[in-house]
């Protein structure tokens, strides 16, 4: 049979175009392309190096290693069964596949990835890894063969306050190869950051501060964070200015290192204890977890954290370390790795626990340990307390990650990815956009709120998690008005908008397309695009959580600790022991799509939350003349709805912070489904006793 492609006119043009626009960049570019069958890999190049400072090329002798990732087969047909799988109404409903089913449908051939490796090879590139069902095959060699390989050039740049290496185009594959490449990773030293943030030690006034922690002979942190209305006064030398503030105080103990919360507390405040007084706790369940480089105290240190707290030792039969794709070298003390093991551990006690450790933060060294973790199905729940900024993410990258996570959610196992830490990431002068691989339509958000308890460690207020800070005062020197600082930190939200990319050869900026579209279990949100997040959880660092942690040269101590990275962890723990509860009926699978249409029950709606006792000020600046600033003025902010207090910084005299709650850059709580804490905090024995199996009714 023949097929012939039918082209209009105005599509032929394009075509004529877009190829003599790609011919002018060969000749302007000096890159010299074969003559043989190729193509270029679009979308391949990091949008950094538009903006950033070129510092020169990279050392041509340098060894570094490179993958191609494939493309599956029957892209439409995987997408389709993505849906019907948790589509009630289907007949595939909840069937997932097996490994084996994915590579005899969907997985690139033994011969594809031969046609790469022979490409590798014919190139001066030694592979040293074919991936799991032939997705990747990755190589070595140096700089200067890779930039042969590839037809590209790598550069360093000056990137905000680190060098990143990256090329400078997309790259081009002289090889029958091409056809089937979906991403090359590797070519840049672009990697993920942990959204994990303690409470600020160093201010834009330039003072510098102590951590806060707790050893084991002081005093321990509290979980009394609000402890009422406080009017403090202060001035200079006992002359003007003299200011008086008064509002909310938020801990104000010198005594204790400050405000966190342990497991126990956030038991009764989530209603866990029921849970676990019904049996359920994760038994038969396993936690990946994604962490780089690796820890060499995490099991001690979790021991130590779990003897505090009565949980269950880990040992070789409940918590095994798997490096991959290679040994890692760099393992040092890493609080995100202590966040996840520990917090996992404690949120669902009877649960294994995988930590997968990839040897760096890259992009090609998680997303290979991450796809570890699903193709070997090393578990129902995968916490990955991870992200990059998707309008930074090259779209071939995106795509990976998008596969990853929709092979995972039709092997029924859930990926969990923090939504960040920087709101809508307009603070570091980025367009409002949203993290990855948090907005794939297969992956499950995971954002952030701030808690507050009763002496009972019940739920006084929750709000979304976003922090604005004030200077009062700094030890005598009085600010007026009030030094704001502006916005620190807060849940990470909002619409997908550069999941689909432009690049522009000519001045290296990538304009963003559209997001990735909406996804049917957000049917009933505004907008076409996948939406940010999808649950919340703690993750305040100002009402965050205790972690035990040894740095070098220490016996070890206790920190408080927020961040997304808190909040995925602990909803990975819940989702397990969901898992669990749901007993023959589950596994369950991605998380995200049961979320939406859960009773009110269930998860708890975080609304705006105010105060009538926000931070104000009154200062005297002489003995005729007196300044006044309201809880507006107080915290530069420009009205809307939060709840702000007055902080005194432990072990430091007179200095005045005011704290507010709830004020996350251009996002905002709401009633119903909201781009900072999406659907809403889980209400822990409804929701996991929401998926147990109907009973058997007798006849």
């Amino acid at each position: 049979m023949i097929t012939q492609t039918v082209v209009s006119s105005s599509a032929a043009g394009a075509l004529r175009a877009l190829g003599l626009c790609l011919l002018v960049f060969a000749v302007v570019s000096g890159m010299a392309l074969p003559a043989s069958a190729g193509q270029f890999i679009a979308h391949n190049t990091p949008s950094y190096i538009a903006g950033a400072k070129n510092l020169g090329p990279e050392d041509p002798a340098k060894v570094i290693e490179v993958s191609i990732w494939l493309k599956p087969h029957n892209r439409a047909v995987l997408d389709s069964l993505a849906r019907e799988l948790y589509d009630r109404n289907s007949p595939s409903y909840r069937h997932w596949l097996k490994t084996s089913d994915i590579t005899t449908r969907f997985a690139p051939t033994a011969d594809e990835a031969k046609t790469v490796q022979e490409f590798f090879a014919s190139h001066n590139l030694k592979v040293v890894n074919v991936g799991p069902n032939n997705f990747f095959v990755r190589a070595r060699g140096t700089v200067g063969d890779v930039e042969s390989t590839f037809h590209v050039q790598l550069n360093d740049y000056q990137v905000r306050d680190e060098v990143l290496r990256a090329n400078d185009r997309d790259p081009y594959i002289d090889s029958d190869a091409a056809a089937s490449v979906l991403s090359v990773a590797g070519l840049d030293s672009g990697h993920y950051t942990h959204p994990l943030i303690q409470r600020p030690t160093t201010f834009k006034t330039g003072k510098n501060l102590p951590a806060e922690k707790a050893t084991a002979g002081s005093a321990f942190f509290s979980s009394n964070c609000f402890t009422g209305v406080t009017t403090q006064k202060y001035s200079t030398g006992g002359t003007f200015p003299k200011a008086t503030y008064r509002g909310n105080a938020y801990f104000t103990n010198d005594e204790n290192p400050g405000c966190a919360y342990t497991p126990p507390e956030l038991y009764t405040a989530y209603n866990l204890h029921g849970l676990y007084a019904e049996g359920f706790k994760g038994a038969g369940q396993t936690i990946a977890i994604v962490d780089w480089c690796g820890s060499l105290t995490i099991t001690s240190d979790a021991n130590v954290f779990s003897a505090k707290f009565g949980l269950p030792t880990l040992n070789s039969s409940n918590f095994t370390i798997i490096q991959t794709p290679t040994q890692s070298q760099c393992a040092a003390p890493d609080p995100e790795i202590n966040i996840d093991v520990e917090w996992a551990h404690a949120i669902a006690p009877g649960a294994n626990i995988d930590l997968v450790v990839p040897p760096s933060a890259s992009f090609e060294d998680v997303d290979q340990g991450v796809f570890y973790a699903v193709n070997y199905d090393l578990g129902n729940t995968l916490s990955g307390s991870f992200g990059s900024v998707e309008s930074e993410t090259p779209e071939t990258f995106l795509a990976t990650e998008n596969l990853i996570s929709e092979i995972a959610a039709v092997s029924g196992i859930s990926t969990n990815f923090a939504t960040g830490d920087y709101g809508d990431y307009s603070g570091f002068g980025v367009s409002p956009t949203v993290t990855a691989p948090a907005d794939s339509p297969y992956a499950t958000g995971v954002g952030a709120v701030s808690l507050a308890l009763k002496s009972n460690d019940t739920i006084s207020w929750q709000s979304g998690w976003g922090t604005d800070l004030t200077i009062l005062d700094d030890e005598g020197l009085i600010f007026d008005p009030p030094f704001a600082e502006g916005f620190y930190a807060g849940s990470g939200g909002g619409a997908s908008n550069c999941a689909s990319q432009i690049y522009n050869s000519s001045t290296g900026e990538i304009t963003c397309l559209a997001g990735y579209p909406k996804p049917s279990y957000q049917s009933g949100l505004s907008g076409t695009t996948r939406m940010l997040p999808d649950v919340s959880w703690l993750g305040d660092p100002y009402t965050g959580v205790v972690i035990f942690l040894t740095e070098p040269g220490e016996t070890g101590s206790w920190y408080a600790y927020g961040g997304t990275s808190v909040a995925t962890p602990m909803f990975s723990g819940l989702w397990a022991v969901a898992n669990e509860e749901a007993g023959t009926s589950g596994p369950l699978g991605q998380a995200a799509p049961y979320l939406y249409s859960m009773p009110s029950s269930t998860i708890t709606d975080i609304v705006p939350f105010g105060s009538t006792n926000n931070v104000t000020a009154t200062i005297q600046e002489s003995s005729t003349q007196t300044a006044t600033y309201n809880a507006d003025q107080v915290m530069g902010l420009s009205g809307g709805t939060f709840y702000s207090g007055i902080w005194n910084y432990p072990f430091v005299e007179d200095l005045v912070v005011a704290v507010s709650f709830g004020t996350d850059t251009s996002l905002r709580t709401a009633v119903g489904w909201d781009d900072v804490t999406g659907v809403g905090t889980p209400n822990g024995q409804a929701f996991a006793d929401w998926f147990a199996p109907a009973p058997t009714v007798k006849k």
